[in-house]
């Protein structure tokens, strides 16, 4: 079963190649999508892919990159839309 999740990840999650890991675990988990940061200082991502696939994803993100605190991880659940060819850093 597909599904899509919208996530915001707060804490210390920019400069420290958050993004940029995430896509490659994304991708490494055949998901597709966006990552990206936002201008008061969380990153946003929406990740599409079969539910246990976004599971693991959502698992990561909940602890991210070596350097990164993630203080708290937001997740919506959706029906997929099949939009996205790829994962993607968005800017």
């Amino acid at each position: 079963m597909r599904t899509r999740v919208h996530l915001n990840i707060a804490g210390r999650v920019q400069g420290v190649c958050y993004r940029m890991c995430a896509r490659d675990e994304a991708l490494r988990l055949g998901l597709t999508g966006w990552v990206c940061n936002r201008p008061e200082g969380s990153v946003e991502a929406v990740a599409e892919g079969q539910a246990d696939d976004v599971a693991v994803f959502v698992k990561w993100c909940r602890r991210g990159p070596p350097m990164a605190i993630v203080r708290d991880v937001k997740a919506v659940y959706d029906e997929p839309l099949d939009t996205f060819d790829t994962f993607r850093i968005a800017y």
